[in-house]
């Protein structure tokens, strides 16, 4: 299985045929982009903090968490009743413990939050795949989530797809909400989506790693770090000579950047 990360953007992501985000990830399956469908799926949502790496062990459904506010009512009506993932919870759990991770906690309580559903109901709609989910750990650093996904790597062998769900640009206080999909961008948000993209294909992973200090306009394209570090945990899952392939790119409200990339394993 290659990995991937995909920009998750807005929640609107769920309803708005506008967004070209929408249709490139409703057109997952057609085009092909797995060459099987998936056993199961583990997914890094950016909407999932913890202060040590936690899955959730979820025996039966998943619930479909609405974590966000004020958006239209029809979002709050949709569902995503994936099944859980029990034992890739536990095998995950198992490598990451095995691999130095030494408290990885467990939420048996837990659903999908918006991270993970709405791109999932985009690409998998339907819920026909069993999903865990496993959080970020935002007072740690790029590394640290890489080296997550490396210790991730054997579930690719295993039949599961590794989903980053994040954002390649995320500053909420930054976006122009007057902005259509094809209002200019600002320059420190292109500057570094450009930036990640020239790093990501020319296989500069140690500066991805090290985004904070190498990336021009970091901390004004990531004021806060947990949506950009799914990205670290996919490429990770890959392997140090993954090939990283840019699938998808659009814009909107000036500012967010929905670059979704491939990254393949041979």
């Amino acid at each position: 299985m290659d990995t991937f990360f995909i920009s998750h953007g807005s929640p609107t992501l769920s309803i708005d045929d506008s967004l070209p985000a929408r249709h490139f990830l409703k057109s997952w399956q057609e085009k092909g982009y797995l060459h099987e469908k998936p056993k199961s799926i583990l997914i890094v949502s950016a909407h999932w903090e913890t202060s040590e790496p936690t899955v959730n062990v979820v025996t039966g459904f998943n619930d479909t968490i609405y974590d966000f506010y004020g958006f239209p009512k029809v979002m709050y009506q949709l569902k995503y009743p994936a099944p859980g993932a029990p034992a890739l919870a536990k095998r995950t759990k198992e490598l990451l413990t095995t691999s130095g991770f030494k408290r990885v906690k467990e939420d048996k309580a837990r659903g999908l939050d918006h991270g993970a559903w709405v791109p999932l109901m985009l690409m998998y709609p339907e819920a026909d795949i069993p999903v865990c989910q496993l959080s970020v750990q935002t007072e740690m650093d790029g590394s640290y989530h890489y080296n997550m996904g490396k210790a991730l790597a054997p579930l690719r062998e295993e039949g599961v797809l590794i989903i980053g769900s994040g954002s390649a640009t995320h500053n909420l206080r930054a976006l122009d909400r007057g902005a259509t999909n094809d209002s200019p961008v600002v320059s420190w948000a292109e500057e570094f989506d450009t930036w990640l993209k020239e790093s990501l294909l020319s296989g500069r992973y140690e500066d991805v790693n090290n985004y904070d200090k190498k990336a021009p306009s970091a901390k004004k394209a990531h004021p806060w770090p947990e949506h950009f570090y799914p990205l670290h945990v996919a490429l990770g899952a890959a392997g140090d000579k993954a090939k990283a392939e840019l699938i998808h790119h659009s814009w909107s409200l000036g500012a967010l950047s929905y670059a979704s990339y491939r990254f393949q394993t041979n």
